[in-house]
């Protein structure tokens, strides 16, 4: 079945325009999730919307509604929200260029992939798409998604584009509050080099395939052995040496590290990979607006 697009509209850069479809690059479908059952019957239980003066009713009798005093609310409609009509509702227009280093993490929230929206669009797309390439950097732009307005950026990736919506500057804490007690000081030099050392040691080619989420798979393993009948396997985590002092703890770990294997670079697969079934490792690069070179593996 064809992904179904989060977004339509147009993509426009001053008077080029073209349509397109938003598709969301990342999916929680793979990941375990549990049901509330009675402890007894093990039926699901259901959630059901309760006014506090009428008792159980309808989802069909449900209203939106806006808070703006302490338990008074004003209403809104379907027809009210249409009503809020701006140019990003349906258009993406470009509004800036910059340099994809200078879009602090802190404020890249969500991924998209970006798409032409019919053949007639594709010639367009293609010239957006490799002079942004050519560029080396990303577009901002906005977009209404889920009845708010987004500040994105826009960069070039492999065939299409790649998107990120950005966090709204008021969402985002500052730092003060955890940083400011911590010491400025400079460590002590030996130290530091047996650290820097520590680090030079485990350097590596970063694959998103070699992190997997470790507790998922015992979770899975531990499902699939009571469904057998069987006990959980308990797996107790490794116990780890008392550590007398930071130094020690350093010299211990330059002793014991091994340097990261020497990685070859891996032929790329071919492009078959449904847009609704993107890999770890599109969400872990976006903020990535150059295209991606072939994938590391690690030698055993």
């Amino acid at each position: 079945m064809a992904p179904r697009a989060s977004w339509k509209g147009q993509l426009r850069l001053s008077l080029v325009s073209c349509p397109v479809k938003l598709f969301p690059a990342t999916s929680a479908s793979e990941r375990i999730s549990f049901n509330q059952l009675h402890k007894d019957t093990h039926n699901r239980i259901n959630m059901k919307a309760v006014d506090p003066e009428l008792g159980l009713v309808e989802r069909s009798d449900l209203v939106r509604g806006y808070e703006y005093e302490p338990k008074q609310y004003i209403i809104i409609d379907d027809a009210d929200l249409e009503a809020v009509r701006i140019e990003s509702n349906h258009t993406m227009n470009i509004e800036a260029f910059v340099d994809a280093g200078e879009v602090d993490v802190l404020y890249q929230d969500a991924p998209y992939y970006l798409a032409p929206d019919g053949a007639m669009a594709e010639e367009t797309f293609v010239v957006l798409r490799e002079a942004l390439r050519k560029s080396g950097k990303v577009a901002i732009a906005r977009l209404v998604l889920t009845n708010r307005e987004r500040v994105v950026t826009i960069g070039a990736r492999e065939n299409g584009m790649f998107v990120t919506t950005l966090r709204n500057p008021n969402e985002v804490r500052g730092t003060a509050e955890y940083f400011d007690n911590i010491p400025v000081g400079k460590p002590e030099q030996e130290m530091l080099d047996l650290a820097q050392k520590l680090i030079e040691q485990k350097v590596t080619t970063f694959n998103p395939k070699d992190y997997e989420d470790r507790y998922e798979l015992a979770l899975m393993a531990m499902i699939r052995e009571k469904l057998k009948g069987h006990n959980p396997i308990i797996a107790a985590a490794p116990e780890r040496g008392n550590v007398i002092n930071l130094m020690d703890a350093l010299k211990a770990s330059l002793g014991e590290a091994k340097p990261a294997a020497r990685s070859k670079a891996k032929a790329p697969a071919p492009a078959k990979e449904s847009a609704a079934k993107v890999s770890l490792k599109a969400a872990l690069e976006a903020s990535k607006a150059t295209a991606p070179k072939a994938a590391s593996k690690k030698k055993a």
